[in-house]
C-alpha cells in the first residue's frame, strides 16, 4: 500500500474567507491603502479569482504587490495581528479536526494556496502543517518589491510546485496515494491529478463536478 500525501487549500477550504481579501481590507482599515482606490480593484480580482478569468501571475502578483517596499521583519506585528484577529477566528473547528485526522494518516500533510508564503506561514503553523506550497513574493536588498518569485502557485503551478518539492525530497507524486481538498474550479488540475479528491464548501461549478463525478464533499 501506498503512502498517504495530503493536500489542502487554504482559502475557501480551511479558512471560511479569503486571506488575500482579508489582508487587503486589513490594509485599508489600517490606514496603509486607499480604500476609495483599492477596495473597487480587490473585489474585481475577487470576481474574477471566482469567475475562472483572471491569470495567474496577474492574481496573485495583484495581492503580492500590498507587501512592496517593507521588510518582513517591518510587516511582522501586522502579520501577527491579522492572524489573530481575522484568520484565526474564521477556522471552522471541523477545518482543524480534518487536518488533524490528515497528520494521523498520511506520511506528509502539506498546504498549497496561491496566495504567498509570507502571509500563510503563519497559518500553516496555526494548524500544525509542517509543510507549506505558497506563491514566493520577491526580496531584494532584505525588502518585498512587489513582484513574484518564480511560478505562481495557482491552477496548474500546483502540480508542478508539488512535483519540484517532492523531487526535492527524492520522491514522486506517483509514490504517493494522493488525497486532495479543495473549493474552487481554479484548484480543478489538483483535485482530477488526486486518487482522492474532495470538494470542501464548492463553489457552483465545483459543485456540480463533484457530484458528477460521485467526489466526497465537506461543508462547513
Amino acid at each position: 500500500m501506498k503512502p498517504r500525501l495530503a493536500l489542502f487549500d487554504l482559502d475557501h477550504t480551511l479558512l471560511l474567507g479569503d486571506s488575500d481579501v482579508l489582508w487587503c481590507d486589513f490594509l485599508m482599515r489600517e490606514g496603509l491603502l486607499d480604500r476609495a482606490t483599492f477596495e473597487p480593484r480587490n473585489a474585481d480580482m475577487e470576481a474574477r479569482y471566482k469567475a475562472g478569468s483572471v491569470g495567474t501571475a496577474e492574481f496573485c502578483g495583484f495581492y503580492v504587490s500590498t507587501l512592496a517596499g517593507r521588510t518582513p521583519q517591518e510587516w511582522q506585528p501586522l502579520r501577527q495581528r491579522f492572524l489573530r484577529e481575522e484568520i484565526v477566528p474564521r477556522i471552522p473547528p471541523g477545518a482543524m479536526e480534518l487536518v488533524k485526522e490528515e497528520q494521523r494518516r498520511s506520511r506528509w500533510v502539506v498546504m498549497t494556496t496561491a496566495t504567498s508564503r509570507y502571509l500563510t506561514e503563519l497559518t500553516a503553523q496555526h494548524f500544525g502543517i509542517e509543510h507549506l506550497l505558497a506563491t514566493e513574493a520577491e526580496l531584494r536588498d532584505g525588502r518585498f518589491t512587489g513582484a513574484l518569485e518564480g511560478e505562481p502557485n495557482m491552477r496548474q503551478g500546483k502540480l508542478t510546485r508539488l512535483d519540484e518539492w517532492l523531487a526535492s525530497r527524492g520522491a514522486a507524486s506517483a509514490d504517493f496515494h494522493r488525497a486532495a481538498y479543495s473549493d474552487s474550479m481554479n484548484d480543478l488540475p489538483l483535485l482530477e491529478a488526486a486518487d482522492e479528491a474532495v470538494a470542501v464548501n464548492a463553489d457552483p461549478r465545483l459543485a456540480a463536478i463533484a457530484a458528477q463525478r460521485g467526489w466526497r464533499t465537506v461543508r462547513w
